[in-house]
């Protein structure tokens, strides 16, 4: 652990260097020189493979569903799914809206990923330094911040598209109106979209960290000659 941390110490240090002192640093070390071309293209593979990875897992049948990445009700919605339970026609109704936010989900993830690569495209060779520099989820930090307001836009007309086609938003709003109905209730906002968008979001960063820490410490994650070339820094 301390040799690789060392050694990580050295390719972190390469972000403050020059072209040519980069190439030194490369050849000294007993690879050919990185580029910064090759720096910056490196890291954009790494996140691509993790969003790629993460949306197609993501967007299986059952990928959210059946997986850690669920997404479950919110305490507030919890309350009103006890409650319908008693009601006919409601008696497993929080499975059943379980079950169809998260296919809803699943289906939404299969637009995500060009959307999430078009935002890698335009990563800067700075903000790859600025990802070498920091943590082992730097980049997935960096696309949140730097991605995660344009897409939730994009995003969330997907889901209500998604959740719709699996009638999940009329199957919510029927439950929440017919529990607003009962007597000395607090009443519940039937909106479902906004939540499930998030949560949804959250799964799919959750994957790609999952990803980037793997391609980060795990050698056979590395599967083409360029994030070789790239992470073998940290490693030497």
């Amino acid at each position: 652990m301390l040799k690789k941390l060392s050694l990580f110490l050295i390719v972190i240090s390469m972000a403050a260097c020059d072209s040519a002192t980069l190439g030194q640093l490369g050849s000294a070390l007993g690879g050919s020189a990185l580029t910064e071309a090759e720096v910056a293209n490196g890291l954009k593979e790494a996140l691509t493979n993790g969003i790629s990875k993460g949306s197609d897992l993501l967007s299986q049948v059952n990928g959210y569903y059946k997986s850690e990445y669920k997404i479950l009700l919110p305490e507030e919605a919890r309350q009103v799914t006890d409650r319908l339970q008693k009601i006919p026609g409601f008696k497993n109704v929080e499975e059943e809206i379980l079950e169809r936010i998260n296919h809803g989900a699943e289906e939404a993830a299969k637009k995500a990923k060009p959307i999430f690569v078009n935002a890698i495209k335009q990563m800067t060779f700075t903000d790859a330094m600025k990802i070498l520099l920091g943590s082992d989820d730097a980049a997935t930090q960096y696309l949140g911040n730097s991605t995660r307001n344009a897409l939730y836009q994009e995003f969330n007309p997907v889901i209500v598209e998604s959740l719709d086609k699996f009638q999940a938003r009329k199957y919510w709003t029927d439950a929440v109106n017919a529990y607003n109905k009962i007597p000395l209730v607090e009443k519940v906002n039937p909106s479902l979209d906004d939540y499930v968008t998030n949560s949804a979001l959250d799964g799919l960063f959750g994957m790609v960290a999952k990803e980037e820490l793997n391609i980060r410490n795990n050698l056979e994650a590395r599967t083409s000659e360029l994030l070789k070339k790239v992470f073998a820094k940290q490693d030497n």
